[in-house]
């Protein structure tokens, strides 16, 4: 819910509401909120609960700048582990985003198929304790970013770094991905207004 938008930045978080629209007690509400706090997704106040962390313009830069540094690695490390049907995955989740940009879509499935299309690189890059740092970046970036505020261009700029990234994975060239993610992670940085020369 906080990473569709459903619940934005700023909203309180209720452990009765959310345990009754969810359907579960308040105990695996509380141990998912804490867990949350820990990811800096959410903040924990002792007096007034929960709520959404609202991320702020050098908030969102710095997050971009840690996954330049680390999710290119991550690619040159999952590419020589990527199956036939990772691939085949990567090039659906690649086509279906084109397809949403070019039908002008729902932003937030946009977001959804790109997480998950970053996710196959994480989880392929054959080191675990690498991949369970990387998901604590992702997810706090993954709030944070947003499709809305990419003009035209850019939102068609990152399509075509994700072709790129599908032909290197089907090239099977680790040291491609590599930089073609570099690439990717830090137009997408100056998509989101969080470009160093703008702090």
């Amino acid at each position: 819910m906080i990473s569709s938008g459903e619940l934005p930045a700023g909203s309180w978080l209720r452990e009765a509401i959310l345990a009754q629209r969810i359907g579960v007690s308040r105990t695996p509400i509380r141990e998912a909120l804490n867990r949350l706090a820990a990811e800096g997704l959410v903040e924990l106040s002792r007096n007034k609960g929960a709520q959404v962390v609202s991320f702020s313009p050098e908030d969102v830069a710095g997050l971009y700048d840690v996954r330049a540094g680390f999710e290119p690695h991550a690619a040159l490390l999952s590419v020589p582990n990527l199956t036939d049907d990772d691939v085949e995955q990567l090039a659906s989740l690649s086509g279906r985003m084109e397809a949403i940009v070019e039908a002008g879509g729902d932003m937030d499935e946009l977001s959804t198929l790109n997480s998950e299309f970053h996710g196959i690189f994480m989880e392929r890059c054959g080191n675990r304790h690498f991949a369970i740092a990387l998901q604590a970046v992702m997810r706090p970036a993954v709030v944070a970013h947003t499709f809305r505020k990419y003009s035209r261009e850019a939102i068609r700029r990152s399509m075509q770094h994700h072709a790129e990234l599908v032909a290197a994975a089907e090239a099977r060239d680790g040291e491609w991905a590599e930089a073609v993610m570099r690439t990717h992670i830090l137009a997408a940085r100056n998509a989101a207004g969080a470009n160093p020369s703008t702090r």
